[in-house]
C-alpha cells in the first residue's frame, strides 16, 4: 500500500486521537507517523513480540496491534499510551487502516490488470474471467488519456498524476514509463468529447501551475468494452503523434478531432508516395520556395479568399494572384478552385507525413 496514503490518514486522525499514532510496515519500519521525525525508524522487535501475542502488546509506552488479527505478517498500528484508551484507539485504527488497505490493494490489482490489457499482455479470452474475479464491469464506457511529460516536476510524474486523481474513484492511473502516464477513466453514458477535452486541459493546467512541469495529453475515442482498451491506448498515442507530425499546436489532442491527419497517418508510405507522384509533376512541389508555401498556408487559413489573404500578408492583390498563378504553372493546380485546393492541401500533409516518417505500433 502507498505509504503516502497511510501518512495522509494519520495526519487527518492525529488531532482526533490526541496522541502519537503511526504505522509500521511488513519490514518493521515506521512508514507513517504523526511525529514525522519517527518515520524511518526500525521497530522489528515489535513484530517479533506481536507474533506471539494473542491480540496486542504494550511496549515502551506504546500499544501495538496488527491491522488484521489473523495475519502475523501484516502492517502494525501503534498508539501512544499503555492504558485502556490506547488499547481501544489501536483497535479502531487497525480496523480503519485494514479497510483502507483492502480497498487500495483491490484498486491496485485492478490497475495492474488494466495495464496488461492496454499493453496487450493478456489474452482476450482471459479478460472476461479476470474482470469477473476483480468485480470490474466489462461493458462500460471508458476512455484513455495519455499524459506525456515534456519537462519533469520534482516528484515522479506517476505520483503527480496519482495525486491529481486521488479523489476520482473511477480513474485508474497507469505508469507506462518515466515519461508517459495513462489515466483509464470510467464514464457515464452521457459524457461527450468536449467535456473530456475540458477536463484534460484542467489536468494540464494543474500540472503546469502547481508542479511546474510541461505536458501534452492525447485522448482516445470512447470504448464500450474492457478488451477495447488496447485500441483506445493506441488511439491516444496516435493523437499525440499526429499532432507532432502535422504541427497541430494543441496541448490536448482528441482522436475523434484529428480530421484528415488521422487518415493520412494510417496510410502505407508506398501509397502516399504514389499519390504525390500522380498529383505533381516531377519536382514541381520541391520547386516551391518558402515564401510561396507561406502564401499558400495563409490562403488556406483565410478560406481561399484572395482579398482577405492579401490584406493579412500585407501584399497587393495582384501580387497574390501572381503567386497563385505561379503555383498553377508549376503544379497544374489552381488553388482558387476548391477541388484543386483540397488536393494541394492533402498533398502538403502527405509530404510532411513522409518527411517525418513516424514510428508505427
Amino acid at each position: 500500500m502507498s505509504n503516502r496514503l497511510f501518512q495522509n490518514v494519520v495526519h487527518q486522525m492525529k488531532d482526533i486521537v490526541g496522541r502519537t499514532i503511526g504505522v509500521i510496515d511488513e519490514n518493521g519500519i515506521i512508514v507513517a507517523c504523526s511525529e514525522l521525525n519517527k518515520i524511518g525508524e526500525s521497530r522489528q522487535r515489535i513484530r517479533e513480540e506481536l507474533a506471539f501475542a494473542a491480540d496486542y502488546v504494550v511496549y515502551d509506552g506504546y500499544t501495538y496491534r496488527f491491522l488484521a488479527a489473523n495475519s502475523k505478517t501484516d502492517c502494525i498500528v501503534f498508539v501512544e499510551g499503555t492504558d485502556s484508551h490506547a488499547e481501544k484507539m489501536s483497535h479502531i485504527l487497525a480496523v480503519s487502516f485494514a479497510n483502507i488497505k483492502s480497498l487500495y490493494d483491490e484498486k491496485y490489482d485492478k490497475g495492474s490488470f488494466i495495464k496488461n490489457i492496454i499493453l496487450d499482455n493478456i489474452l482476450p479470452s482471459d479478460i472476461y474471467v479476470k474482470s469477473n474475479e476483480l468485480h470490474l464491469v466489462n461493458d462500460e464506457n471508458r476512455v484513455v488519456l495519455l499524459i506525456k511529460f515534456q519537462t519533469f516536476p520534482d516528484q515522479a510524474p506517476y505520483e503527480v498524476v496519482q495525486s491529481i486523481c486521488a479523489e476520482r474513484t473511477r480513474d485508474y492511473v497507469i505508469n507506462i514509463n518515466e515519461q508517459d502516464i495513462v489515466i483509464v477513466r470510467e464514464l457515464d453514458p452521457e459524457v461527450e468529447t468536449e467535456a473530456l477535452e475540458a477536463d484534460a486541459k484542467e489536468i494540464k493546467r494543474v500540472i503546469e501551475d502547481e508542479y511546474h512541469a510541461s505536458v501534452i495529453i492525447g485522448i482516445s475515442s470512447i470504448v464500450e468494452n474492457l478488451k477495447d482498451l488496447a485500441r483506445a491506448y493506441k488511439e491516444a498515442r496516435i493523437s499525440l503523434e499526429v499532432g507532432k507530425v502535422f504541427d497541430i499546436e494543441k496541448p490536448v489532442m482528441s482522436y475523434e478531432n484529428l480530421g484528415i491527419g488521422r487518415l493520412i497517418y494510417q496510410l502505407p508510405t508506398t501509397l502516399c508516395e504514389i499519390f504525390l507522384s500522380e498529383v505533381f509533376k516531377k519536382g514541381s512541389l520541391e520547386s516551391l520556395d518558402r515564401e510561396t508555401l507561406m502564401t499558400v498556408q495563409s490562403f488556406f487559413e483565410n478560406n481561399l479568399n484572395v482579398s482577405e489573404t492579401s490584406r493579412k500578408l500585407f501584399v497587393h492583390r495582384n501580387t497574390l494572384v501572381y503567386r497563385l498563378e505561379k503555383i498553377r504553372k508549376l503544379t497544374g493546380l489552381d488553388l482558387r478552385e476548391f477541388d484543386h485546393a483540397v488536393t494541394f492541401k492533402v498533398a502538403l500533409m502527405v509530404k510532411k507525413y513522409l518527411s517525418n516518417k513516424p514510428s508505427k505500433f
